[in-house]
């Protein structure tokens, strides 16, 4: 049996930066509002030249470089995101191609927030089954181009961000070290609560029209805020008790949960019932906003490159996002 080890972290952001003054400026909202109900200073948007699978290349490099190989010896990419270039073919084959890997298998992953731990469970099996060694994992997003600016949408607008973050998995014969487990829910009972509706090939011609185009149009992503943050909070607490349970381990004995960054009142909201002080949680939230599946490989680069994650450690991951699907990963660095 093999064990997945993360052998290299990297992560891409857009150069321009948006604060919340400025989101004031074009639609009716405050800094305080947005700060209240989110915890989110700034977010990071795409410029003309920043495509998804060119943010995920750039993580991409990142990683490969920082775990010693080249995209060559590279044998998987599994590549989560719900913003993807083009409706097909997937991200996954432009990044292969802009890698200029072999002709490599590249799975494209839609489980929204909760994509880029699916996206690592899979990549997991693939290597704990031996075969492969050497596999790519991204979360890649693109919001800001598919937002809603007006009255209607500001309070979904204001949340989210884009970025790319990607991790290399290696095999490892070291069973006491690596991905220990990962745990992966759904339950559609309640899709329509967040999500994108239009357009959509169940849609009878014309698949565009102008009632969606407009503001508050189904063209935009639709949000229950209320509704999502009440099952957030009890799907990520219960996914992580699920994962520390499967490996007969403790709350106590986690040294950093990274959560996928969707609000920082739900990750605070988590913290305060798993009992884990501000050293064991990681989020920059406030720099990025919701940057979906990007969102815990970036911050988990980010963990790793300020020393918060050593040798030993024990470090977990969890997600919650549209479907409703939730995820969690318990790993031994």
């Amino acid at each position: 049996m093999k064990r997945s080890k993360i052998a290299g972290l990297g992560y891409y952001v857009p150069s321009r930066v948006v604060t919340n003054h400025d989101l004031v400026q074009i639609m009716n909202t405050t800094h305080e509002w947005i700060v209240e109900r989110t915890g989110i200073l700034e977010r990071r948007y795409v410029s003309e030249e920043d495509k998804n699978y060119t943010m995920a290349a750039q993580a991409s490099k990142t990683a490969l470089e920082r775990a010693g190989i080249s995209p060559y010896e590279l044998e998987l990419i599994v590549y989560a995101t719900l913003s993807p270039d083009y409706q097909f073919p997937g991200s996954g084959v432009l990044l292969q191609r802009e890698l200029k890997c072999r002709t490599i298998p590249a799975i494209d992953i839609r489980a929204q927030c909760s994509g880029f731990v699916y996206a690592l469970s899979v990549a997991d099996q693939f290597i704990r089954t031996g075969m492969y060694q050497n596999a790519l994992v991204v979360g890649s997003e693109i919001h800001s181009y598919g937002l809603d600016y007006s009255d209607y949408g500001r309070h979904i607008a204001v949340i989210f961000g884009d970025g790319a973050g990607a991790a290399v998995l290696k095999a490892t014969d070291n069973l006491q070290e690596g991905i220990l487990s990962t745990h992966l829910h759904s339950d559609g009972e309640f899709a329509e609560k967040l999500a994108l509706l239009s357009p959509s090939f169940s849609c009878k011609p014309p698949r565009i029209t102008e009632e969606m185009l407009s503001p508050g149009g189904s063209f935009y992503p639709v949000m229950d805020g209320p509704f999502v943050f009440k099952n957030a909070t009890q799907r990520f607490c219960e996914v992580i008790l699920e994962a520390l349970q499967a490996n007969q381990l403790r709350v106590e004995d986690i040294d950093l949960l990274v959560p996928h960054q969707a609000n920082l009142r739900i990750s605070q909201a988590i913290q305060k019932q798993l009992g884990l002080p501000d050293s064991k949680v990681f989020n920059n939230i406030q720099k990025y906003g919701n940057t979906t599946a990007a969102s815990i490989p970036i911050a988990l680069t980010e963990a790793w490159e300020a020393g918060n994650i050593k040798d030993g450690d024990l470090v977990c991951l969890a997600a919650f996002g549209s479907g409703f699907t939730w995820a969690s990963a318990l790993i031994r660095w």
